[in-house]
């Protein structure tokens, strides 16, 4: 495999996927508030624990409402249009919080971050119809890849210089987040035009036989329901979401247990081990299993998960922790990327903004009750016994997803049949 193989399905790409990964890389960066949301509310507003964590959780759960109205808005008045105006007031209000502190209101800043929040929500099914709009089946393994190498490039940067700038220049962490989003609605505003399908796309889509991208009419819950396999997946993936929270909540906790007063530090060096391998070997492993059906390649993931979290089992020493992350960090690149292209490939062209909206609320549950579950499991059966379970969870995950695949093409192959053919003849 040579460097122009590698590359080869990025370079087919449209110019505006390349807009939307540098304006993801500019947004990422300057996510400096919200990761430091608990810090904030307890060192710097000096509310207690249960208080800010309230706050954080009402911040978290804003995004639904903003989910379900970003992704109906998108698909009646336009994605381009939707993102620019939800992008800038979440922006507006993260900078709102710095004018409130100047008067010394600091009860009403939580609930302006709730409000951003809410904005920011309705972002994501913009972003995700518009990219499903620039791209086709065929090279929507190469988009979502970029798009997904793009916010874990800006992750990267953003955490690190927002420790720095933290203790002495807190201002700056919200003049910094406001300005890096503006710049990324920016990017949108003028370089890139709506995309949303215009009636020559949705009479053209209406006609295509088999197609599960096709249009169509009335509300989000009977089309939904008209594509079982796409329930089934979204499930199925609930359990995805649910084993990989456990490398934010479960992790650090068993790595405490394990090396005490280092075990923050040595956490910190795992999570930089992840942030490494999402850079530099995410183009390489899209490569390699370009040709391989989406939902086949989430099952892979599952396998990965299981070998990567299994191995936390074994872990005594940093060298094991940092192979197991190596291993459910490849689960993660490709788990991310044909998830959404599994997603965007059985979604209809008139609904995907609604689409992504709702399935992302149901897969995020897995996120959401992931912690409470795992630490209802710690305090009966220590947080060791926990990765067992996790594994054996990714195994039973993976086989549905290969049962799925399989099912899902005995379908295809029998609408393709001969027989059936001529019957509707």
């Amino acid at each position: 495999m040579n460097i122009k193989n590698l590359f080869e399905d990025y370079t087919k790409l449209p110019r505006s996927m390349f807009i939307l990964f540098f304006a993801q890389i500019v947004s990422s960066a300057g996510n400096f508030v919200f990761p430091f949301l608990a810090i904030f509310f307890t060192k710097t507003l000096i509310f207690n624990e249960q208080k800010a964590g309230f706050y954080v959780m009402m911040a978290t759960a804003a995004k639904v409402p903003g989910l379900l109205l970003g992704g109906k808005l998108s698909d009646v008045f336009g994605r381009k249009k939707i993102f620019i105006i939800f992008s800038t007031l979440s922006a507006l209000f993260v900078f709102f919080c710095l004018l409130v502190g100047q008067i010394g209101q600091n009860e009403i800043i939580p609930w302006l971050l709730v409000l951003s929040a809410v904005f920011n929500g309705a972002n994501y099914p913009a972003m995700k119809a518009m990219v499903a709009d620039l791209t086709n089946p065929d090279n929507r393994k190469a988009a979502f890849s970029l798009l997904y190498l793009g916010m874990n490039i800006g992750f990267a940067i953003g955490p690190l210089i927002a420790g720095l700038l933290y203790n002495n220049y807190l201002k700056l962490l919200f003049v910094g987040d406001t300005a890096t989003t503006l710049i990324s609605v920016a990017l949108v505003y003028f370089l890139i035009s709506e995309t949303l399908p215009g009636p020559n796309n949705l009479g053209k889509s209406s006609t295509t036989e088999y197609n599960s991208e096709r249009a169509e009419e009335g509300s989000i819950y009977r089309v939904l329901l008209s594509r079982p396999y796409l329930i089934i997946f979204t499930f199925i993936f609930t359990l995805y979401s649910f084993i990989y929270v456990q490398s934010e909540f479960t992790l650090p906790l068993q790595m405490i247990n394990i090396f005490g007063d280092n075990g923050p530090q040595y956490f910190g060096t795992i999570m930089t081990i992840n942030g490494v391998v999402v850079i530099f070997l995410t183009v390489i492993i899209i490569s390699i299993t370009r040709r391989i059906e989406p939902v086949l390649n989430v099952s892979l993931a599952g396998i990965l998960y299981a070998l990567g979290f299994g191995v936390i089992y074994f872990s005594t020493n940093l060298p094991l922790f940092a192979l197991s992350t190596i291993l459910w960090t490849l689960g993660e690149i490709i788990a991310s990327t044909y998830s959404d292209v599994y997603i965007i490939n059985h979604t209809p062209i008139t609904h995907r903004g609604r689409f992504s909206a709702i399935i992302h609320i149901l897969i995020g549950s897995g996120f959401i009750f992931g912690p409470y579950l795992s630490g209802l499991f710690i305090t009966y059966y220590k947080v060791e016994n926990i990765w067992l379970l996790v594994s054996t969870l990714a195994i039973f995950s993976s086989f549905l997803m290969y049962l799925l695949y399989y099912f899902e093409n005995q379908a295809k192959l029998f609408l393709k049949s001969p027989e059936r053919i001529e019957e509707e003849i």
